[in-house]
């Protein structure tokens, strides 16, 4: 990412950032997820504690260690058509709950998942891909 936006003279501890996929569509773009909201170009808040940026300032920062306390860095983004996330939900094909700073900027990746799903109050380990009738 550091080359593509032409930021090669990145210090050694921004290069180490780990980089999640954000989605298929628009690779080339991207969002930063981060942890105390700062003064970027284009962000949306989204707590009182954390941000998602999409302008290159915040990368420029990060580049130089000068960017906020916690940062997940994700290019690319999933799509959806017109009220298509909005029916899923109501569906119930997405758990919805609030964010945790804890678990997005402290957790291990692999274990996010069924951190947050406990914070729901679910145990993962209970859940069974099988249906059946009671």
């Amino acid at each position: 990412i550091l080359q593509h936006i032409q930021l090669e003279q990145a210090e050694p501890e921004a290069r180490q950032i780990q980089v999640h996929l954000g989605g298929p569509v628009q690779q080339e773009r991207g969002f930063v997820l981060h942890q105390p909201l700062g003064e970027w170009e284009a962000t949306l808040k989204v707590t009182d504690r954390i941000g998602i940026t999409s302008s290159m300032d915040i990368l420029e920062a990060i580049a130089r260690n000068a960017g906020p306390e916690h940062a997940l860095i994700t290019p690319g983004y999933a799509g959806w058509g017109a009220g298509q996330l909005a029916q899923e939900i109501v569906e119930n094909a997405w758990l919805t709950g609030p964010a945790h700073p804890d678990i997005l900027f402290n957790t291990p990746d692999e274990e996010r998942w069924k951190a947050a799903a406990a914070s729901l109050g679910i145990d993962l380990d209970r859940l069974s891909g099988e249906t059946g009738h009671a």
